[in-house]
């Protein structure tokens, strides 16, 4: 099966807040859309975002949609390997990062074993990812809340995310 044929939706989370964000945002989008079995099918715009968790520069988010006939362990560990191409250390919660690469949902399945969970737990509290994903997909439906994901973002429109103009990001 190809990845152009596949017809459930996945939707990736893109953050960074170190080095060169936007590049690396950008740069990331390009590697996925290399991966065997992968089709990039849309990206976000790219959005501002203060950190949670310790004093750290502002992220930059995005997210991309995309086709796959990979499971779900198979592109994590694909997300991994590129997340460690650019340098990424997993050794903060919610630390800085050179590039965080998070499937956010997959279609309308649950996937909750002990190295992955599908939505993505925090999916629902963040706007820095509902914004971007609501860009895209504002109809997709949160499988275990069944609310779409512009009716989740209601709910965080309090955080401060705001959309940017990035003349990096537009380029690619």
């Amino acid at each position: 099966m190809s990845a152009a044929t596949t017809a459930i939706p996945v939707h990736i989370g893109l953050g960074a807040n170190l080095g060169d964000p936007e590049r690396t945002l950008a740069t990331a989008v390009e590697e996925l859309a290399r991966l065997d079995d992968v089709a990039v099918l849309r990206r976000s715009s790219l959005y501002a975002a203060a950190p949670i968790g310790p004093a750290q520069p502002e992220f930059r988010n995005a997210v991309v949609s995309l086709t796959t006939a990979r499971s779900p362990e198979s592109l994590l560990a694909a997300l991994l390997d590129v997340e460690r191409a650019h340098g990424r250390i997993r050794s903060e919660r919610w630390g800085p990062r050179l590039l965080d690469l998070d499937i956010l949902l997959w279609g309308d399945r649950v996937v909750d074993t002990p190295g992955l969970r599908i939505p993505h737990p925090e999916l629902h509290r963040r706007r820095f990812a509902l914004e971007p994903l609501a860009e895209l997909v504002p109809g997709a439906r949160h499988p275990v809340l069944q609310k779409t994901v512009a009716e989740l973002l209601v709910a965080v429109r309090d955080q401060h995310v705001q959309r940017l103009e990035s003349a990096v990001w537009s380029a690619r």
